[in-house]
């Protein structure tokens, strides 16, 4: 039986109120306090109808494990408690069910957790839509674009230490089936003037720390880079390192996530060779220096750093130098040349700067959108999530043109956000049947205009400013827009034509004021006309055209000079609005979700709660303004299945089952409890309440019914449980009684079973021994009987016999016996024989003395069996070993003191292995025959003992001698005139060859070698010459021998010394006819 499925509602266990529309009184105060109460109960979420707000609470929640996301998957959006898994699970479904294209809006102010926001509804979508290796790519590849696009366009703020400094608007891309197959990014003015200045308290980008702490010595030092932060100008000091940041992993992170996005190994190191690029160019300092006509010009004041940069961009060290000195001007066909001072070679540089690292981020986003767009071509579902700056207001008017572009934006999006939720409120009054009544609400299309109208709009007088000839200042332009707007309900200026302001110390002379939606903002005019123009000096674009980085090349398209365009860019302002125009265009073509981020203390602290912080957000968020635009028709809806579940037990036709139709019996359920009509309306599918009072009326009755319901529980329960319990006591007594009775019955049978064996026992014993007895006697006498017959049949046939064993009894009975003690000789051998080892030495102890002869002849021919048994084992070639170890040990065992060491050592003949080294090639054609031994030997000079190395060759029917280095043979002796062989007793390797006197090879006299293997030489010399001649070759082994040196014998005379060469024999010539050899 399956699992019953508990449902539960938004309604249940509620802290606070769990949605703002059901919120009474509504006002200000209790908007907050009902926020304040959720957060200090870890509620971070709370609704406004389908709008999710979301408070920062600065620290982790156990509320997004797989077993959460299991617990919104498929769920009404209503049916839990609050949670932003509940709108991304809503607009998932809806896009795959229902084929509406969604998106999801994303916005509060920096610090507000809009970015983690983003990361938990793409975390959520990749964990609920399908599985596979090329789904889980995708959404690999999807989640892994953020990292990337955090450490370039993040960065950390005095109210956020991971605060976006750009807009993104990510468009994901599904299947029909809802697996996803790509993305799209976009994004939207990055914030670039932090690049070469960041307030007091502030960092630049993230990348640029990261780099510095996590790259390798060797990548910095390819970037020419150093690791300490003091060393670029672009980096504030005070705020480098942030508690809890760890720089060199983020930079890690950053580089796989770049590899898994799809990013090539040279691209990634283009890349940071970029941001190195723009960390040097803040290194380049000026100096002013006077030209001879008068005007000043600014020079470099260390070139070294002007030279790396150029290293590292590939681009030509003295156009760069010029461009930063000199600025062009084109118009027509002329071309005019002027001089730059420091102040402008200084705005140069850090508009390069500036430019060179927003050229890079847009680069990095086409990059990303190429390697996560859909690979098919196939229709597609999309879900954007949009996750941009909120509404910004700086206090002591340092607010500037980022603020106003960021305002304007939002002033855009709260304007699609109130006709999307009021058509959203009228499309589901059309859909349920229920009469639509006019809702008044602020509509602040007034303001939008005011900024993008393109006759007399801000941004378009801006841009006229801009354009315009002559000089022009950020005076001049407050100067027109006093003039243009002067009259308008929402713009203020002390310089208004309108004498309301002229006494208004607050509003200073060099700003203007704006009433948004979200309140008044003071706006510096200072920086206006300079941000707007954003220009880079064609000199820069030219030089950095020329760069040989092929990345920084390609983000200057229009330095090339055979595309030179004298049209002026667009402004700043211009391209930001129609981006805006673009975003909006995308989002009135999508289902709108929205999550307001609010965050609730300037100190980014858990627990903490700062009241009138919040209260500015919900101003500026127009939170109320939702509030009252969701209630202004009817405050609560819900389907007539859910309402009929939840209040049924509120009258007694619907309890416990309603079986009809669900709004037949919510309409028995409302008129029983007797609600005005005018609070409710049915329609077609839900139950529509206008007051939340009639709602937590309904709750209220609810919460009693289930405490009756609970009662009455309780005292059902508690009689069952009574009458359970007494039937359980009952039925266990009447169990007891019978195995009581049963044990006793047992016990009293055993007993009686126990005495009735010992009565048995003595009887059975009794007569088993009466019986015993008798067969004892009987026993006995029939022993008598055989006995004394036996006798009887003893002498009547000695008596009968005798007369025939008289004579040779003696000696048949000796042979019998000693036959009997030989047979039993023989078969005891048989189980002790040793085992079949040749070595083993046991044999069985003789157990006659008589047998003593037989004993040793049976253990020696044991032992040949056994030995003969091992042979038989062996190979041809182990045979052949073994018969030469063997006659080795016939030679030289207890002869020769080298002998024993010679034992272990295998006999390989062929040391030098002649067949394959190419060296002996020569040798080897030379020698027709089989090589027996091919062996390195010291041969000793006749004349003053020392020795000389040849290669000794034994062949079948000569002996040879070589040169080791050319392998020229030098002496070639047949082995018929080989006579004798001559050694010593001792521990050393020399040995002479004795020659037949008169033969052609003993012209010389003999030989006398000393050698590592003389055992084995010797041996193999004895068998082959044996072989041939089948004559033995006599072995002399004696300490003094002679040899024959051309005509003279000289005696070979071996002692016993200590030689400078440790244990190495040493041979000495004493005299003509003495030769001493010295043996350690």
């Amino acid at each position: 039986m399956a699992k019953m499925e508990v449902k539960t509602s938004l309604l249940d266990n509620m802290i606070g109120v769990g949605d703002m529309v059901l919120l009474e009184p509504l006002n200000e105060e209790t908007f907050i306090n009902n926020l304040k109460k959720r957060f200090d109960h870890n509620e971070i979420y709370t609704y406004i109808g389908s709008v999710v707000i979301s408070v920062n609470p600065y620290r982790s929640l156990p509320i997004y494990s797989p077993e959460k996301v299991e617990d919104y998957r498929n769920r009404n959006f209503y049916e839990l408690s609050p949670h932003i898994f509940a709108l991304s699970d809503e607009a998932y479904r809806s896009l795959r069910d229902q084929d509406k294209d969604q998106c999801i809006l994303i916005t509060g102010e920096s610090g507000a957790g809009k970015t983690e926001a983003s990361k938990l509804v793409m975390s959520y979508v990749a964990a609920v839509c399908g599985k596979g290796a090329e789904v889980n790519q995708v959404k690999e590849q999807l989640l892994q674009s953020n990292p990337v696009l955090e450490a370039f366009g993040n960065a950390k703020t005095v109210r956020n230490d991971n605060s976006s400094r750009f807009g993104k608007y990510m468009d994901i891309e599904f299947d029909f089936k809802g697996d996803p197959l790509g993305g799209v990014i976009s994004n939207y003015l990055l914030e670039k003037s932090r690049v070469v200045k960041q307030p007091r308290g502030e960092r630049n980008f993230h990348v640029f720390y990261q780099l510095l702490s996590g790259a390798s010595e060797e990548l910095l030092h390819k970037l020419k880079l150093e690791r300490d932060f003091s060393r670029y100008n672009y980096l504030s000091l005070d705020s480098a390192k942030v508690n809890g940041v760890d720089d060199a992993a983020n930079f890690r992170t950053v580089r796989n996530a770049m590899q898994i996005v799809g990013f090539m190994d040279h691209e990634a190191e283009s890349v940071l060779g970029v941001v190195a690029a723009v960390l040097k160019l803040g290194n380049i300092e000026f100096k002013p220096e006077s030209r001879v006509n008068g005007l000043d010009e600014s020079k470099i004041k260390d070139k070294n750093e002007l030279k790396e940069i150029c290293e590292l961009t590939g681009i030509d060290q003295s156009v760069l130098e010029r461009a930063f000195s000199f600025r062009t001007v084109e118009a027509k066909q002329e071309k005019v040349s002027t001089t730059l001072n420091v102040a402008q070679a200084y705005y140069a540089r850090d508009a390069l700067a500036k430019n060179l690292y927003s050229r890079l981020f847009s680069w990095l986003v086409n990059r990303i959108n190429e390697s996560i767009k859909a690979q098919t071509k196939v229709r597609k579902k999309v879900m954007g999530v949009l996750d941009i700056y909120g509404f910004e207001i700086f206090e002591n008017a340092d607010n500037s043109f980022e603020q106003f572009i960021i305002n304007y934006c939002n002033e855009k999006l709260q304007q699609i956000f109130i006709e999307l939720t009021l058509k959203e409120e009228q499309e589901e009054y059309i859909r349920e049947d229920i009469e639509w009544t006019h809702i008044d609400y602020f509509n602040n299309a007034i303001i939008c205009d005011l900024i993008e109208n393109n006759t007399n709009g801000i941004l378009a007088m801006l841009d006229e400013e801009c354009l315009r000839p002559g000089t022009v200042t950020d005076e001049t332009f407050l100067e027109k827009l006093n003039q243009v707007c002067a009259t308008h309900q929402h713009f203020e200026s002390r310089m208004s034509k309108c004498s309301r302001f002229l006494n208004d110390t607050s509003l200073p002379h060099s700003c203007f004021r704006i009433q948004h939606y979200a309140g008044k903002v003071l706006y510096q005019v200072e920086g206006f006309v300079d941000k707007n123009n954003d220009l880079l000096y064609r000199d820069l674009s030219q030089a950095m055209w020329k760069a040989g980085h092929a990345l920084i090349k390609s983000l200057f398209p229009e330095g090339n000079p055979a595309k030179i365009n004298l049209k002026r860019p667009p402004t700043a302002g211009s391209q930001f609005k129609a981006s805006v125009a673009t975003l909006m265009k995308n989002l009135q073509t999508k289902n709108p979700n929205y999550i307001r981020c609010i965050k609730p203390n300037d100190k980014k602290a858990a627990h903490i709660f700062n009241e009138n912080l919040v209260c500015h957000q919900i101003r500026y968020l127009g939170l109320l303004e939702n509030v009252r635009v969701r209630r202004a028709g009817y405050a609560f809806r819900q389907a007539y299945e859910p309402c009929l579940e939840r209040y049924k037990m509120l009258c007694k036709q619907t309890w416990p089952h309603w079986k009809g139709p669900a709004r037949s019996g919510v309409e028995v359920l409302f008129n029983e409890l007797e609600i005005p009509v005018e609070e409710y309306s049915f329609g077609r599918s839900k139950i529509f309440i206008r007051n939340p009072r009639t709602l937590f009326k309904l709750e209220d009755l609810r919460k009693q019914r289930l405490e009756d319901l609970a009662t009455l529980i309780q005292k059902i329960y508690r009689g069952w449980k009574c009458r359970t319990h007494f039937l359980l006591m009952k039925k266990s007594q009447i169990v007891i009684a019978a195995w009581y009775r049963r044990y006793a019955q047992q016990k009293r049978y055993q007993q009686i079973k126990s005495s009735a064996l010992v009565i048995q026992s003595y009887i059975r014993g009794w007569k088993a021994r009466k019986i015993l007895r008798e067969l004892k006697h009987q026993k006995r006498c029939k022993e008598a009987a055989t006995t004394i017959a036996a006798y009887w049949h003893g002498t009547q046939v000695r008596r009968e016999y005798r007369k025939f064993f008289r004579a040779n009894a003696g000696k048949k009975i000796y042979e019998f016996t000693l036959q009997r003690i030989v047979q039993k000789y023989f078969l005891e051998m048989k189980t002790k024989m040793p085992s079949l080892s040749p070595i083993d030495k046991n044999w069985p102890s003789r157990p006659y003395l008589f047998l003593d002869s037989t004993h040793k002849e049976l253990k020696r021919i044991f032992h040949l069996w056994r030995c003969k048994k091992y042979r038989d084992q062996f190979t041809d070639q182990q045979k052949l070993i073994y018969e030469e170890k063997l006659e080795a040990s016939e030679l030289f065992k207890d002869k020769k003191a080298l002998y024993p060491s010679s034992v272990g050592q295998p006999f390989q003949g062929a040391y030098l292995e002649i067949n394959k080294n190419p060296k002996y090639k020569k040798l080897k054609d030379s020698i027709e025959e089989k090589i027996i031994i091919a062996e390195v030997v010291n041969k000793i000079n006749r004349a003053n003992g020392k020795s000389t190395s040849r290669i000794f060759l034994l062949t079948n029917n000569n002996l040879l001698l070589a040169d080791q280095k050319s392998g020229q043979i030098k002496s070639e002796v047949p082995l018929v005139d080989v006579t004798k062989v001559s050694m010593s007793s001792q521990n050393d390797g020399f040995f002479a060859v004795h020659l037949k006197e008169g033969s052609e090879a003993a012209s010389k006299g003999d030989f006398l070698f000393s050698s590592d293997h003389l055992i084995e030489m010797a041996t193999k010399l004895y068998r082959t010459t044996l072989s041939q001649t089948k004559q033995k070759l006599n072995i002399e082994i004696s300490d003094e021998f002679l040899v024959q040196f051309r005509q003279d014998k000289v005696c070979v005379k071996f002692i016993q010394g200590s030689q400078k060469n440790g244990s190495v024999p040493t041979c000495k010539r004493k005299n003509n006819r003495l030769l001493e050899v010295a043996v350690p």
